[in-house]
């Protein structure tokens, strides 16, 4: 019976590990169901959305245009010297615009909203989990999903796409700038290999890829600061650094999952 405890041990930890995280998942869906759900039930609330449309998006927008700056620009210079060696300089505007639009725009957009936004939603709701806010809303009767989450989520709805096009368009003068300016590419060869390259279905693949990003991520940072005293040490300042943390981490495990998830759709 002792050798039977010993080896079942690990097994049976392994399977305590799998039904606590298909129990994580299922709250995390019934979670975002409600969240979603109750954000379009009437009356709306238009200020509130509009309110986290502007922490979400606007507050995004200087990180947002510097990082997609650089990356078009580096793109584009990598591109350049990697096209060189098989006579294309011409094609270059096509590798930028494909590379960002197709994969690195929406994943950088969204990696760089969730440590610009995404944290501060998690930190935010945590201290309100740990103050009694959400307890004293639900006192009140007043549903907490709905004026607390509802918000956020809608807001990262409407904010990820339009970031996402930034990103994309601002990516494409970066690399503009590198093989024009720089590397001495004629202007004219790179946007006509940019407009040839870019087709209805790259750029339906950019905002599938940012609506399902945004849907995940603000859920799982909403999650993350909202059930915090459900975890362990949860309370207090120890716990505000474990949801924001948390919900960093796995946002961006997520956003790289559901990246070759949605991808895979398009092959």
């Amino acid at each position: 019976m002792k050798v039977f405890h010993i080896v079942c041990t690990p097994f049976a930890g392994v399977g305590r590990g799998v039904f606590s995280l298909l129990n994580e998942l299922g709250g995390l869906f019934i979670f975002t169901f409600f969240g979603v759900l109750r954000g379009i039930k009437f009356p709306l609330q238009l200020e509130k959305i509009s309110r986290q449309v502007f922490l979400i998006g606007v507050n995004s927008i200087p990180v947002i245009l510097l990082v997609a700056m650089f990356t078009g620009m580096v793109l584009g210079l990598q591109g350049f010297y990697s096209l060189r060696k098989f006579g294309s300089e011409g094609m270059l505007g096509s590798a930028v615009a494909l590379s960002l639009v197709r994969e690195l725009g929406p994943v950088m957009t969204a990696i760089m909203i969730v440590g610009q936004a995404g944290s501060a939603i998690a930190a935010e709701l945590a201290d309100m989990r740990n103050s009694e806010q959400i307890d004293a809303l639900k006192s009140m009767a007043i549903d907490p999903i709905r004026f607390l989450v509802s918000p956020r989520i809608w807001g990262a709805i409407i904010s990820f796409p339009l970031l996402t096009a930034i990103f994309n368009c601002v990516g494409i003068f970066g690399g503009y700038l590198t093989a024009v300016l720089l590397l001495d590419l004629d202007s004219g060869s790179y946007w006509q290999s940019v407009r040839g390259s870019i087709d209805g279905a790259d750029v339906l693949m950019t905002f599938n890829k940012a609506f399902v990003f945004s849907l995940f991520t603000s859920a799982i940072c909403c999650y993350q600061g909202f059930f915090i005293h459900t975890r362990k040490n949860g309370h207090g300042s120890q716990g505000i650094s474990y949801a924001t943390t948390s919900a960093v981490v796995f946002s961006s495990i997520t956003i790289l999952v559901t990246d070759y998830i949605v991808t895979s759709f398009y092959i």
